[in-house]
């Protein structure tokens, strides 16, 4: 396991910039997850951690040595690619072994290095089998167990699980956080997908236009988002941003506090339905549309000029769309931002 530092990095061709001056500490045996939508820099900062791509300024230190300098081999350090790279006239064990024969590492332990992954990962019946006779999740795993036997310090995954089906990748990631966890890797992961940054993650990095909004372990950036594109960004639904206009609702009468705030952040599931029973009358609103889910029904209400999602159970959900209810929610589930999307402090 490895500590990673970003200093001031940042990346840039001629006027397009990809990074701007980036500061990151991966602590060692951490799973390290950049998250963001395409083009925010993520695979960028990947590839500069692995010295694919050299930083236009700033540095990159893997346990206090600077690298930024170092040519990949010399970095200590493993990758697993989105389309794993591996080679279909080769067997199993060849492809997790090939690293090590280029090396030059006697035959003896590369074939000892090779059934300890295989082993590890599940591979030990299919070493002889060729890449086509493998399923998706199998490569996957060969690709992973030729990482490892290179005993690399770091490991970087480009969105490795992102040409799986949707099972499988729930599977995957469960497989691979018990495997980083077991082996005590660093591990610094690149994706897109919310679901597997919140899963998996010790360290959530969140980009956004080439600069970090966020980093912070899954709880506290959900619970608590540092800008309006983060409370978006992250949660499914996503948020509520409500306008206000001198503390109130836009287009009401409804006072929610904090003058000085332009945006009132709701969680769906924290907006519940008000059947009066609690004595409180709650906030008109009526059902503009809704979306049956079973369990779940996510409900878009009109309060005003603004909308707010409200996810209810389904079995207690309004059964037309023009409806009128009331809602309800806590004081201390509100999160307010200012006019520039800023997180305002409590």
């Amino acid at each position: 396991m490895s500590l990673i530092e970003l200093d001031a990095v940042a990346k840039s061709w001629g006027s397009t910039t990809a990074l701007q001056s980036m500061n990151l500490r991966i602590e060692p045996g951490s799973f390290c997850v950049l998250l963001g939508p395409s083009g925010c820099g993520k695979s960028t900062t990947l590839r500069i951690i692995a010295g694919l791509e050299s930083p236009t300024s700033g540095s990159v230190r893997i346990d206090g040595q600077d690298v930024t300098q170092l040519p990949p081999a010399r970095r200590g350090i493993a990758m697993v690619f989105q389309n794993y790279a591996l080679f279909p006239h080769l067997s199993v064990a060849q492809n997790i072994g090939f690293g090590l024969a280029v090396r030059k590492v006697p035959k003896a332990e590369a074939a000892q290095r090779v059934a300890q992954a295989a082993e590890l990962l599940g591979l030990a019946p299919l070493l002889e089998r060729r890449p086509a006779q493998l399923s998706g999740g199998q490569q996957q795993r060969v690709a992973l167990g030729r990482a490892l036997v290179a005993q690399a310090r770091v490991c970087l995954m480009d969105e490795p699980l992102s040409n799986l089906d949707a099972q499988l990748r729930q599977e995957m990631r469960t497989e691979l956080r018990e495997l980083q966890q077991r082996l005590g890797l660093t591990v610094v992961y690149v994706t897109h997908d919310q679901a597997e940054a919140m899963s998996m993650a010790d360290q959530v990095v969140l980009l956004h236009q080439g600069r970090v909004e966020q980093c912070a372990p899954p709880r506290d950036v959900y619970a608590a988002p540092a800008s309006t594109f983060a409370a978006r960004f992250i949660g499914t639904p996503a948020m509520n941003l409500v306008r206000l206009e001198q503390g109130r609702i836009a287009g009401t009468d409804i006072a929610v506090g904090r003058t000085q705030a332009h945006w009132l952040g709701l969680r769906p599931e924290a907006v519940a339905l008000d059947d009066g029973s609690g004595g409180s009358s709650g906030v008109a609103a009526s059902v503009h549309s809704q979306e049956y889910l079973g369990a779940d029904a996510v409900l878009r209400c009109a309060i005003g000029t603004e909308f707010i999602t409200v996810r209810a159970p389904g079995q207690h959900a309004p059964a037309a769309n023009g409806q009128g209810v009331r809602l309800r929610w806590c004081g201390h589930d509100q999160h307010f931002f200012d006019a520039q999307g800023q997180r305002l402090a409590a």
